[in-house]
């Protein structure tokens, strides 16, 4: 298990979301360093697609417009079909997390692929069942990751977008600092 420093917020909508992702952005953190995952829904009326193009990930659908603009701004695209959970679209390092937790056959008990990759980079078991009960209720994860000062400074600016939920996961220990509501 490698440990990562990361920050971690649940947001109920997309537009949460993305609105945060742009203040990091403008913030100047690195955008290599910033992971988003949410569950891919439609309804019967919506047509849903994937496709790639060249190293980039497309999608149509309801939220088309949404996980283009992240996937233009985050680095590394993904659909997982995820029991339990559904389909999962996530963007950035947090994709080469879940496919490295799947090849080594990482197996925590109760915690899906989505969990298997959290609990790899040192996020305890009990953030990331919550972390997938919030995707199963349709929320949004935000993850940052870099430097214990990287990540508190995320933190900071993380807490102004009103995140639902926010918890610092420091690397030295493997335990979570700072979570509640918001």
């Amino acid at each position: 298990m490698s440990q990562v420093n990361s920050v971690v917020a649940i947001y109920e909508t997309h537009s949460q979301a993305e609105e945060a992702v742009k203040e990091l952005q403008r913030s100047g953190f690195d955008m290599k360093k910033m992971s988003i995952a949410g569950r891919d829904y439609h309804t019967d009326e919506q047509v849903v697609g994937y496709y790639n193009t060249g190293d980039r990930m497309k999608h149509w659908g309801k939220l088309g417009a949404f996980w283009g603009g992240i996937w233009g701004m985050l680095f590394g695209a993904a659909f997982f079909a995820i029991p339990g959970i559904g389909p999962v679209l996530v963007a950035g390092p947090l994709v080469a997390w879940i496919v490295a937790a799947l090849e080594g056959a990482v197996v925590v008990g109760g915690v899906s692929a989505l969990g298997a990759g959290l609990y790899s980079i040192g996020i305890p078991k009990d953030s990331v069942v919550k972390y997938e009960v919030a995707l199963k209720s349709d929320h949004f994860l935000l993850l940052a990751h870099g430097t214990a000062d990287e990540v508190a400074k995320a933190k900071e600016i993380i807490e102004t977008t009103r995140p639902v939920d926010v918890a610092l996961h420091a690397a030295e220990r493997g335990e979570h600092v700072g979570a509640g509501a918001r």
